[in-house]
């Protein structure tokens, strides 16, 4: 069982279903329509929608699971992403409780405001554990239509019926 104990088998081969559907369009289909920086990071918006609605007990091994999929799919450094989601991850978590977490006004935001700490927290790890001068630059060109998209696809699946449900109740 993913999130705690109510959590019944339904919604989580539903939730299972959904991972594995984002990790294949992320993956195949994406790169063969869209041009690189304007590629969204679906499994980010999920982590994001798991860190505001989802429970304690397993959400930060989910999200450093994410993180190890982006990594191994994405080509870059393994664990980047791994350490980027989960520290993104337990910082919304620390702050998720005093918000009003079903907000699809502060989903968009935390999207895009992960999107912005998580190309900051890997623009600062890549420049200290590499040796390649252009790294910073191409990451540095990526970023503005990569927080638009994602942002745009976090308000997508905002507006989708049942958002504003708990994925379990702990």
């Amino acid at each position: 069982m993913f999130y705690g104990v109510v959590m019944n088998r339904r919604a989580t081969l539903l939730f299972s279903f959904l991972i594995i559907t984002s990790i294949v369009i992320q993956v195949s289909l994406l790169p063969v329509f869209v041009r690189s920086p304007f590629k969204p990071d679906l499994l980010l918006v999920i982590m994001v929608y798991i860190a505001l609605h989802g429970s304690f007990k397993v959400g930060g091994a989910m999200a450093w699971l994410l993180g190890m999929f982006n990594d191994v799919y994405s080509g870059l450094y393994l664990g980047l992403n791994a350490a980027t989601f989960l520290i993104s991850y337990l910082v919304i978590r620390s702050v998720s409780e005093r918000l009003y977490a079903d907000s699809a006004i502060l989903f968009v935001l935390t999207v895009a405001g992960v999107t912005l700490a998580g190309f900051t927290l890997n623009l600062l790890l890549t420049v200290m554990f590499t040796a390649s001068p252009g790294i910073a630059y191409s990451m540095l060109s990526d970023i503005f239509p990569r927080l638009l998209v994602n942002s745009f696809i976090a308000s997508i699946v905002s507006s989708l019926p049942g958002f504003d449900s708990q994925v379990a109740s702990s």
